[in-house]
């Protein structure tokens, strides 16, 4: 599996402007790019759906595991991974970092929202 270069995913996390784009059903055909607040653990890039489990983008990007990104002027090809566990913690406290303002914290560190966390690495197999 891929990882990010450090520099290219701080670019990610900085400009705060990530869409995602899961296929959809037919496996090349890409979704409508939503944006979403995104933050990193661990140099890995993490997005959680804001809705839950029921948000369109997450149920694509489950079923489907890929599409791309767009954000710091860049157009990435990804894969999608579900998160569970204990590292939905450190997850929230990087939500409460850098979101700390926002009325829409509480939301997105919520139990729906754990519940719809999404690991996205760089796809190895597109250049």
């Amino acid at each position: 599996m891929m990882h990010w270069l450090k520099n290219k995913l701080r670019n990610i996390i900085d400009a705060d402007d990530l869409h995602i784009a899961p296929f959809r059903e037919d496996g090349t055909t890409y979704g409508t790019p939503t944006w979403i607040w995104c933050v990193a653990v661990d140099d890995a890039l993490y997005v959680r759906a804001y809705h839950g489990k029921r948000s369109r983008w997450y149920q694509a990007a489950c079923q489907q595991k890929a599409g791309r990104i767009t954000a710091a002027e860049l157009t990435i090809e990804v894969i999608f991974e579900q998160v569970e566990g204990p590292i939905n913690d450190r997850i929230d406290d990087a939500y409460r970092a850098k979101y700390r303002s926002s009325s829409y914290l509480a939301p997105m560190t919520s139990a729906e929202a754990r519940s719809a966390t999404i690991k996205i690495t760089p796809n190895p197999s597109v250049s």
